[in-house]
């Protein structure tokens, strides 16, 4: 028997314990505490890897290395969330990880579709446009979301695998 998390009295069991990172900076610290909470009850193991405290000084790209580099270390297992004022300084970061594939989500169905087609292994959300509902919701649809194992979306999966190889010698 795999490992059972909670949402809102649904379970869903995994394989494999997975591990969520989780950072921000100062604009999604408010809602990273949140979606901590949110994870807690949900019985998901995740480690806040920064921000630890609200620094109005801090910058984006030292929470997003944080993450990025833990998901790389095991792409296929961890998970990262990260949180910032737009997302998007941070999916560029991030994706300067080699095995890391990250997608800003504004709604549950980007969550779903980027999980399902991209297999994504870190969700990015905007602080400034997402609230806690809506982010509860884009992190559940990305969490309880599987690739589809299909020979398109694993054919795009290798020409990116590929590419990344090329240029991460």
């Amino acid at each position: 028997m795999g490992v059972l998390w909670e949402f809102d009295k649904t379970y869903f069991e995994f394989e494999a314990v997975i591990m969520i990172y989780i950072g921000s900076d100062h604009r999604g610290y408010n809602l990273k505490d949140y979606l901590k909470g949110y994870l807690a009850h949900a019985k998901v193991p995740f480690k806040d890897l920064g921000n630890h405290k609200f620094d109005p000084e801090d910058d984006y790209p030292d929470f997003a290395f944080n993450v990025a580099a833990k998901v790389s270390e095991n792409p296929i297992e961890n998970l990262g969330v990260m949180i910032c004022g737009s997302g998007l300084g941070m999916v560029v970061v991030a994706n300067k990880f080699k095995g890391v594939r990250a997608g800003l989500a504004v709604n549950e169905w980007f969550a779903k579709h980027g999980r399902e087609n991209d297999d994504l292994n870190i969700l990015v959300l905007s602080a400034d446009e997402t609230d806690f509902s809506l982010a509860e919701r884009i992190l559940k649809a990305f969490l309880v979301t599987r690739f589809i194992n299909e020979e398109k979306y694993i054919r795009r999966i290798d020409k990116i695998e590929k590419k990344e190889e090329e240029n991460f010698k």
